[in-house]
């Protein structure tokens, strides 16, 4: 890389750090309980809005993984999601009646709040419907990750995100709180998938799943990217540019072997496909909340209206990472 395109992208670093001390002024702490963090805890740091029956699976979902503090940003809920996150004991809870949109979707709020609170911990960032996969997770505690990250001197680990939905309409079986989502959106996409890799940031770029064929089937290319990196041992110079596909320094985006061999990867189970997701397509429709013009969640809103079934006979049903792993959307690499 020339000297020319490194002080490019120091430059790009310095700037979006900027943007994320500017919109930190947007948040109000509720429950600031971030003296209780330890130094050996890893971190899940979240931005939501209106996810109140979500919320307790997701947390004892990331408890019982080895998560040791959670900070999450509450963006104007008023379903009740503040007052319960307020009242969890291992949460420190910023709120912001602010523009989602204005913040680059939660990235510059997330930003300030992991160079403040993130240097020197593993961090993990996770929406609300978001379910972290990563080998041997049914039998060894999220600390075990890290630990082999750090002796193999790895500072970030990527994870895919798969699109899990039901057999039947999205809407028919309505998701009660607390309920884990997978026994409701147990069936996912085990291929069409296609991938690219970024010139510029070096990271890969995954598209496909049941959104590409069912939302976008004649634009496949403008369908939600699904690579991510959600887990990474923080530094107070590291940012995120669009939610967790990419960060600076763009080393950390190269959690990919180019000589052929398989690095260890996870991913993350995405149980958007509720009975709750058709009113909170047409609320973010209607607040304008997202990139693109809004095109995922009108094509979401859109299609939702017509109940559509992203079941198909080759749906596979989910069962463990290990059923992942075979079908190439996950790998151990060499951890053993």
């Amino acid at each position: 890389m020339s000297a020319t395109s490194t002080y490019r992208l120091m430059l790009k670093r310095h700037g979006y750090q900027l943007r994320a001390w500017r919109r930190g002024r947007d948040l109000t702490p509720v429950t600031n309980r971030t003296q209780a963090i330890r130094p050996q805890d890893v971190l899940a740091f979240t931005t939501l809005r209106n996810e109140r029956v979500r919320l307790p699976y997701f947390l004892d979902y990331y408890r019982a993984q080895g998560i040791g503090h959670f900070l999450m940003v509450d963006n104007a809920s008023d379903d009740g999601s503040r007052d319960y996150l307020a009242e969890q004991p291992d949460v420190s809870l910023w709120t912001t009646p602010a523009s989602y949109r204005g913040a680059r979707f939660g990235v510059d709020w997330l930003n300030r709040l992991q160079h403040r609170y993130g240097h020197g911990h593993w961090t993990l960032v996770v929406d609300a419907d978001e379910f972290f996969v990563y080998p041997y997770c049914d039998t060894r505690p999220i600390q075990a990750l890290t630990g082999w990250l750090e002796t193999c001197g790895m500072r970030s680990f990527s994870a895919m995100l798969i699109d899990m939905y039901p057999r039947g309409p999205v809407d028919a079986e309505p998701y009660s709180e607390g309920q884990n989502p997978f026994e409701i959106a147990s069936w996912f996409d085990n291929g069409n998938y296609f991938i690219s890799r970024n010139p510029e940031f070096h990271n890969l770029w995954i598209q496909g799943g049941p959104r590409a064929r069912v939302f976008f089937p004649d634009k496949p290319g403008a369908a939600p990217s699904l690579n991510k990196i959600p887990l990474v041992k923080w530094r107070r110079d590291y940012v995120y540019l669009q939610s967790t596909h990419m960060l600076l320094p763009r080393a950390l985006n190269v959690t990919y072997d180019d000589q052929g061999g398989e690095m260890t990867s996870g991913a993350l189970l995405h149980a958007k496909f509720l009975s709750t997701l058709a009113r909170k397509a047409a609320g973010d429709v209607q607040r304008k909340a997202y990139s693109g013009q809004g095109r995922e969640n009108r094509a979401n809103d859109t299609q939702l209206r017509n109940r559509p079934v992203l079941w198909t006979r080759w749906s596979e049903k989910y069962i463990n990472w290990r059923q992942l792993e075979i079908l190439g959307l996950m790998s151990k690499g060499n951890w053993a």
